[in-house]
């Protein structure tokens, strides 16, 4: 019997090693898997390379794995707002690398990485700092840079609802990267809200299907 279902935030990240390169799904505040991310908190992983929209809020979240200097690689999109003055601190006393990409590439890198695809051709970014030391092509009088894909050891990630075989519905903008993160990594992990009965969902609305995912856990617990 296929029974994704983990019973606890702190079991369903255990293994999780050191140097491991992890997505956390969300945009701001929205779908984001608060209380995944506070069990890697508390389970001790180090020199992580973290993909994700932003580099966190505050001193909670990704934040505060930043803050632990849990976290030595950071590839994102806004790392600069002012709810990230954490990030902030510790990129100046050198502590952290960033990796700065447009958002619309790194969600197609992820994609991509899903995908199976290992790069693509974007105008985005040429003539910038971000094409430093990329390949450079032109198409069709466009010129463009080479981005390799994004993949990962681990997604975290957050779902509305989930089966006990993973299949995943999000919660309106709660959707944003979750879903191609959970492609794009080797072992997937949802927080979710509510698990239902097999056949409660309806196929149609299923946007992640079960086969993408390894381990479920209830948001609050079982």
């Amino acid at each position: 019997m296929i029974n994704k279902i983990v019973n606890s935030v702190d079991d369903a990240v255990k293994d999780i090693t050191d140097g491991s390169t992890i997505l956390f799904g969300g945009f701001g505040g929205a779908g984001v898997a608060n209380e995944l991310i506070s069990a890697l908190s508390r389970q001790g992983a180090k020199n992580i390379t973290a993909v994700s929209n932003n580099c966190g809020y505050y001193e909670k979240g990704l934040a505060k794995l930043i803050m632990d200097d849990r976290i030595s690689k950071i590839i994102c999109s806004f790392p600069l707002m002012k709810e990230s003055y954490i990030f902030k601190e510790k990129y100046k006393e050198g502590k952290i690398e960033l990796e700065l990409v447009p958002q619309g590439t790194l969600a197609e890198r992820i994609r991509a990485g899903g995908a199976g695809i290992e790069g693509f051709y974007t105008p985005t970014g040429v003539g910038t700092e971000i094409a430093a030391g990329k390949e450079e092509r032109e198409f069709d009088g466009t010129p463009c840079v080479l981005e390799k894909a994004i993949k990962a050891d681990v997604a975290l990630i957050k779902a509305k609802k989930a089966d006990r075989w993973g299949n995943l519905i999000y919660n309106k903008s709660g959707r944003n990267f979750n879903p191609i993160m959970a492609t794009a990594a080797k072992i997937t992990i949802v927080e979710v809200d509510e698990i239902v009965e097999l056949g409660e969902l309806d196929p149609e609305t299923i946007v992640t299907p079960g086969i993408f995912v390894h381990r479920i856990v209830k948001k609050g617990g079982l």
